[in-house]
């Protein structure tokens, strides 16, 4: 059963085009994580907020990764990750048009 992982943090920019030119690196490497089925981007630039929703196929990968990856944005200085795990109802998604 897939599971959906939030995550959200503090992030200063750069946006849009610029961010795309700066994190290409780092989504070539998301893109290669045990488990990851697909990962959305996302950006407020008015809150300055960043972070990504990722679909797991397995609550286990999806917990390794948010374990890794919270270390990974600490170490680049980012204080607080808000990071939160939900089972996926998939009949319920598919009639909505998930990409399941």
């Amino acid at each position: 059963m897939p599971v959906l992982l939030q995550v959200d943090f503090p992030f200063s920019g750069p946006w849009g085009p610029a961010m795309t030119d700066a994190l290409q690196g780092l989504a070539a490497s998301i893109a290669q994580e045990p488990g990851l089925i697909w990962k959305i981007w996302t950006e407020n630039a008015a809150t300055n907020e960043a972070g990504g929703i990722y679909l797991f196929a397995d609550r286990p990968s999806a917990e390794a990764y948010l374990a890794m990856h919270t270390a990974r944005l600490k170490g680049f200085g980012i204080p607080e990750v808000n990071g939160k795990i939900f089972d996926v109802n998939g009949e319920l998604s598919a009639i909505d048009r998930a990409p399941l």
